[in-house]
């Protein structure tokens, strides 16, 4: 069994759905879908943790990396992503007073609100199919959504206009999230997940951090800081790298993030959704680490084996 950040109709539906059609219970929040993963009431949890306009999805980076019991990704889904303004049959423009949407949504069609509907009141709450569910609703107040077809689709609602984004490449992308275990054997275009804690503050902390990956040829798809929520100005640093941790790179860059950091919490290493394979800089190779440790040997037969070793 799932489960997956609901309701259903919902763009994180609508990515699992390309997981296949297994059975699927929907959370009504990131936290408890995550819970019920930790909890064994699901085997595996999806939920969206970037969008392409909005950035990161707060409360996948920082309740998927609890110090306690942190879980890992085990997959990548991304979608595009495109919105419709839903209304109950026979509303028209004239009658659009009240919209409600998930504040992810409203973002990425603020451009075209502000065009059209400029005297709307707008409303940021829940997701997507919760906005057209209250919208099915006429005792709610509020007269459109800004949805998913397949929301309106479920709650009966007609499409008043299609594709209303205001970036029409926008997408979202999700992430299967399972107990810690083995991560999926490297395919060549992966992803590794990780949140890096400062040892202390000081000037080049962060520096200090990314030298780890950049000195190694390891390159990032994301970094972002985040609030340990201990003291105010204490932050870790959320981190997206090319590579696998079994890539001889990653597994240095790894385990130097480790000497200089407080705590490094590993989140996964699994393919990425789009397939693109990481452009390796010379020296970068398994195979340039391999000949460097054969070299090292001849100097000192006494060097232990690393991870990356495949003698």
């Amino acid at each position: 069994m799932r489960g997956f950040f609901g309701p259903e109709g919902t763009f994180t539906h609508q990515a699992l759905l390309t997981l296949g059609n297994g059975p699927a219970v929907a959370f009504p929040t990131v936290a408890r879908a995550l819970d019920a993963v930790r909890s064994g009431d699901v085997s595996a949890s999806l939920v969206p943790i970037e969008n392409s306009i909005e950035g990161g999805v707060t409360a996948t980076l920082d309740y998927l990396a609890l110090l306690d019991s942190p879980l890992q990704i085990a997959k990548e889904v991304v979608i595009p992503v495109s919105f419709d303004l839903c209304v109950r049959p026979g509303t028209t423009f004239n009658d659009i007073k009240r919209i409600i949407s998930h504040p992810h949504a409203v973002a990425q069609v603020r451009g075209w609100l502000d065009a059209q509907l400029p005297d709307a009141v707008v409303v940021e709450r829940g997701s997507t199919a919760g906005a057209a569910q209250a919208v099915a609703d006429p005792t709610t107040g509020y007269d459109a959504a800004i949805c998913a077809k397949v929301a309106a689709d479920l709650y009966g609602l007609a499409s008043l206009a299609s594709n209303i984004s205001d970036n029409e490449q926008a997408a979202t992308r999700f992430v299967l999230v399972t107990k810690p275990g083995p991560s999926p054997k490297r395919t060549g275009y992966d992803k590794t997940t990780l949140v890096a804690y400062m040892r202390q503050d000081q000037p080049g902390a962060l520096l200090e951090i990314l030298q780890q990956l950049a000195s190694r040829g390891v390159n990032l798809c994301r970094v972002e800081s985040r609030p340990t929520k201990k003291i105010l100005g204490d932050y870790c640093f959320s981190i997206d790298a090319e590579g696998h941790v079994s890539d001889a790179r990653v597994a240095e860059a790894l385990m130097g993030l480790h000497r200089v950091c407080k705590r490094v919490v590993f989140l996964g290493s699994y393919p990425r959704a789009d397939g693109k394979e990481p452009k390796v800089p010379y020296g970068g190779r398994d195979s340039d680490y391999q000949a460097a440790l054969d070299w090292l040997r001849q100097v000192s037969p006494e060097i232990p084996r690393l991870p990356y070793d495949r003698t």
